[in-house]
Order: structure tokens, then C-alpha cells, then sequence
């Protein structure tokens, strides 16, 4: 644990590109190969699992020093971070374990998280508090933060692939191809990682992703300024749907998500379209749900990713097709380092059927499941953004624009792919809730939860956690404290005072929200200081920009 504890604090100190890539080194080098796993599930982002609720931690930390409940939340909110409150407030540990004591991160996590889970309340508190009197401080925080599944560290997946590149003397590209899709799941695993050779497990894997950026300025002339001559550059409709791959290799055929999750059990009529492609071809696109040559909401099609098995009638009611964009791998050939012109040819070569067909009606009845996204044509900037202005009536998000000679690149490579999105969708809210934020938003209530009108009552609609400045923030953290009404940990219910503008992706009917309706990718334009809460948006408002936008 302490190895662990010293890689994050090492990680947690520095902004350095590459010290933190020496100290991922440095930690895989040494660390037992069963302790390498852990840390490497955790550290890509994979999902944390939780032994402990956060209110059981409180309570027996209260009861350990002493301090009344009260005093403990009030520390919480004031440190804004629950793992390092607990460690602050927590009396010096009876015995540091030593070199030949210190359990290691696989051990910890495996007495701690994993054969806790399902355990009686009492065994958990015995566990949690026998490590308390072993662990000192900064081991505590980390060990806080293991516990309750919410250990993050400032590294991305790319870092972290190159490190593992380095022990083991392979490419990076190599490397991060091999972390796609399901990590290691023991020291076999690991040591298996680390080979030069090529594994059977390399076969299925997808490619990383190439990501592309947002643009900063979405004016014409902006995009013209910032891009240049138009016909350097291939658009596309930003279909609002999910980033997959369709691997085809020897006899087996896999989907991917974009988060690297295998959904062949979620998608089986998509792995039966991709049996259709030659050996040796990977395709990078998007899995959309069509019924009736009409695209369905995002919301429709994400109720099919949630499911291990689809039975007749979800297939039936969310029929789903794959919209290939691009061309990894031909006859087993790495096509990454080839211009998009060229990989684009070949595309329309192997998938020949426009998506534009099918939802206009005119796709042939046996063309299948997969489709060729269209190319946007335009002879100016301005051409272009005639068609971007038609996206809200098309069910798309607005436009791609890729360089004609760039080659895939992995991850978020500014410069080559560009998202030039329609104009977010607006409406007035009210602050409802406010909670502390943490890091350095630590003590100062930065998430907030906000409200529409409906029948004269406030409901809530969105949670926002970005959009305010630095000042902002604080000035309307001591408006939240002066307008508290009721405090529930460190949420405060508030006296709406508070007119925040709302912007959002999209907005669809939804019945696990209470006011019926939920928006995507929620936050904050601006603080509308010129406007009372009576002067906010209703709930039809937002429901009308569903007919409105369908």
C-alpha cells in the first residue's frame, strides 16, 4: 500500500508530462505483478467498486474521536474532500506497518473492498477500523478514497500506456492497443501485458479512438480564419448516437464502445452485419437506432447499451444500424498512418450504401445493418454552415470536419478533427440546491442543482457543475450560505433567489426523473443577475423544445 500511496502523491504533485510518466514507470517496475493489476484497473479509469457508504465512514469517525456528528459534517464541508477530512480528524494510528507488515494494493483491495462487499455492517466497522489504526494519514486519504470507489488520479489512459510501453520495450501504439477493452484480470494477465510478442488476446482488441475537439469559435468567419481553404477539409454530420468498431478478424467479429466495453450481447444483430465483412477489417462509425426511416433519440438507443441480453421485442422496438466513417484495418493492414482522402475511398469501396438512403426510403430492402456515413458537400465555409443550421431538423448535432490528409491518431490530437456543433439549446432555471465542490472548490458550493416552473411550483431539471468564473462562484457560494433554508450533509436547500441560464445538447421525455423530461450535457451560460426567479422558464417551455427539435 505504500508503494501505491507514494505513486499517487507523486502523481498528485506535478503537472509534468514526464515525471509523472517516470513515476508510473518507475511503480509497474517494482511492483508485484498481482499489485500491478489493481493499480492499473484503477488508474484507467475503470469502474471502482464500494464496500462502505460515506455517511457509515462519518458516523464511525465520529465515534472514534469523539466528535459529535455535527462537528464532523461541518469539517466535511468545510474541507470539501470526505477521504482527507476523515484523515485530518482521525487520532495518529497505533502502528505504521512496515516494509515486511505493509499489505499490498491487491491485498488491501481484496480485504477491504471486494470480500466486504455484501458483508453485516458490524464485520465492515471492525475491518475499517482496524486499518484505521494501521494506516498513517496519507496512506489513510488514498485508502478513503479506494474505499468508497472514488480514487482519481491525474493521469489519462494515453500516460499510463506509455509508461507500460517503456517496461516493456514495445511501441506505445502497441501498448495502448492492448489495453483496449478488458484490462488485465490477474498477474498472468499482466505479465502476459508486458510481452514483445504478439498475444491470441491482440486479435479482438479495437483501436484506441481518435477524438475530436470541440472548436473554440463556431462564427464562419472564425472557422474559415482558424481552418483555412475549405477543400483541405471532408465534412460529415455529427450523428448523435454511440462511438463504436466493428472488428472483423479470422472467424470472430467483436463490437466496441468508445469506452471499451465489449457489446456483442448488446448488439448481436450489428456482430451479424459485421460476420458480412472481409477477414482483416475494422471499422470505426456509429451505432444509431432507426425505425421507419426515422433516427431515434440518443436516450432510445442507450436503453440497448444498458442490456446484457435483448430480447425479440427490444430488437423489434429499437432497431439499430452501424454508420461507418472510416477504414482502420484492410486485409489485416494498419491503415491508421493513411491519409483520410485515401482511407475514405477504400471505405466507399467496401460499404457502398449511403445512411442518407435509408432514412429517405430508397435503401434497397436486403442492404443490411451497415451504412456509409455521407460526405456534406459544400464549395464554401458558408455553404457549410447553411447545413450545419439544418441540424436540429435532421436529429444530428451538427458537423465533423476532418483534414483530408490526416492520418487516426489516438485520443484527443488537436488539430486534424474538429466537432463544429449546432448552437446549445437555452432556458432560464432557478437554483434550487447547492453542494460543496472539492479539490480546489474545496469549502465554496460549486454544484448546483436547478429548477423550472410548473403549475407554481419549482422542479428540479438539471444538475450544473461548470460555466461560473472563479468570482462568480464565490460570490454565489455567500448568497447559497445566507439563503439556506435546510441542510442535508453538504447539500443546502436555498431560498430561490437565483437565475442561472441553462444551456444543453438536447432535451427528451424521461421517467426516471421526476420532472418527466432530462437534458444532455447540462451547464451554466451565465448568471442572469438582470432577471427574478418569477422571470424563469416552465416546464412546458423545455417540453416544447422536444415537439420543436424532434
Amino acid at each position: 500500500m505504500k508503494a501505491f500511496t507514494d505513486l499517487y502523491w507523486r502523481l498528485d504533485a506535478t503537472t509534468s508530462t514526464s515525471e509523472k510518466v517516470a513515476a508510473l514507470r518507475t511503480y509497474f517496475t517494482s511492483a508485484p505483478a498481482a499489485d500491478a493489476v489493481a493499480a492499473l484497473a484503477v488508474l484507467s479509469g475503470g469502474r471502482q467498486l464500494r464496500s462502505v457508504s460515506t455517511s457509515q465512514l462519518r458516523e464511525w469517525a465520529a465515534d472514534v474521536t469523539g466528535y459529535p456528528a455535527w462537528l464532523v459534517e461541518e469539517c466535511y464541508a468545510h474541507v470539501g474532500d470526505l477521504a482527507e477530512t476523515l484523515a485530518l480528524v482521525l487520532p495518529a494510528p497505533e502502528a505504521c506497518a512496515d516494509a515486511t507488515t505493509d499489505p499490498g494494493l491487491a491485498e488491501i483491495m481484496r480485504t477491504t473492498i471486494h470480500d466486504l462487499r455484501g458483508a453485516d455492517e458490524a464485520r465492515t466497522r471492525e475491518v475499517v477500523m482496524e486499518v484505521w489504526r494501521r494506516l498513517a494519514p496519507r496512506e489513510r486519504i488514498v485508502w478513503h478514497k479506494l474505499l468508497t470507489g472514488g480514487l482519481r488520479v491525474g493521469v489519462s489512459r494515453t500516460l499510463v500506456a506509455r509508461a507500460l510501453a517503456e517496461v516493456a520495450g514495445i511501441d506505445q501504439a502497441e501498448m495502448a492497443h492492448r489495453l483496449m477493452g478488458s484490462l488485465p484480470a490477474d498477474a498472468d494477465a499482466f505479465t502476459a501485458l508486458l510481452v514483445p510478442e504478439a498475444t491470441a488476446a491482440d486479435s479482438r482488441r479495437p483501436y484506441p479512438f481518435f477524438l475530436a475537439s470541440g472548436l473554440d469559435r463556431a462564427s464562419v468567419e472564425h472557422v474559415s480564419e482558424d481552418l483555412g481553404d475549405v477543400t483541405a477539409w471532408q465534412a460529415e454530420w455529427k450523428w448523435d448516437g454511440m462511438r463504436a468498431q466493428i472488428v472483423r478478424r479470422g472467424n470472430d467479429t467483436t463490437v466496441w464502445s468508445r469506452g471499451e466495453e465489449l457489446m456483442n450481447d448488446a448488439f448481436p444483430e450489428i456482430v451479424a452485419a459485421g460476420v458480412t465483412l472481409p477477414p482483416g477489417t475494422v471499422l470505426d462509425g456509429e451505432l444509431l437506432a432507426v425505425r421507419d426511416c426515422r433516427l431515434l433519440p440518443f436516450a432510445t438507443l442507450s436503453k440497448r447499451a444498458s442490456r446484457k441480453r435483448v430480447t425479440k421485442k427490444v430488437l423489434d422496438e429499437v432497431p439499430c444500424v452501424f454508420v461507418a466513417y472510416d477504414l482502420l484495418e484492410q486485409d489485416g493492414t494498419d491503415l491508421r498512418e493513411m491519409p483520410l482522402a485515401e482511407r475514405r475511398q477504400r471505405l466507399e469501396r467496401l460499404v457502398t450504401t449511403p445512411f442518407t438512403d435509408l432514412l429517405a426510403g430508397s435503401a434497397p430492402g436486403d442492404v443490411g445493418r451497415l451504412f456509409l456515413s455521407p460526405l456534406v458537400a459544400g464549395g464554401s465555409w458558408a455553404d457549410l454552415a447553411v447545413h450545419r443550421a439544418e441540424s436540429r431538423t435532421r436529429g444530428v448535432e451538427g458537423l465533423m470536419l476532418k483534414r483530408l490528409a490526416s492520418g487516426y491518431a489516438v485520443g484527443r490530437t488537436r488539430g486534424d478533427w474538429w466537432k463544429w456543433k449546432v448552437e446549445p439549446l437555452e432556458i432560464d432555471a432557478v437554483l434550487l440546491y447547492a453542494q460543496a465542490g472539492h479539490g480546489r472548490r474545496a469549502g465554496l458550493h460549486s454544484d448546483y442543482t436547478l429548477g423550472l416552473w410548473n403549475d407554481g411550483t419549482l422542479v428540479t431539471v438539471a444538475k450544473a457543475y461548470s460555466g461560473l468564473t472563479d468570482a462568480e462562484i464565490v460570490e454565489l457560494d455567500r448568497i447559497v450560505r445566507a439563503t439556506t433554508l435546510e441542510k442535508h450533509g453538504p447539500v443546502r436547500i436555498c431560498r430561490p433567489t437565483v437565475v442561472l441560464q441553462l444551456a444543453f445538447e438536447g432535451v427528451s421525455l424521461s421517467t426516471r426523473h421526476k420532472s418527466g423530461v432530462a437534458v444532455r450535457f447540462p451547464r451554466i451560460v451565465r448568471w442572469r443577475k438582470d432577471k427574478e426567479p418569477a422571470d424563469a422558464g416552465t416546464l412546458a417551455d423545455l417540453k416544447r423544445m422536444i415537439v420543436d427539435h424532434e
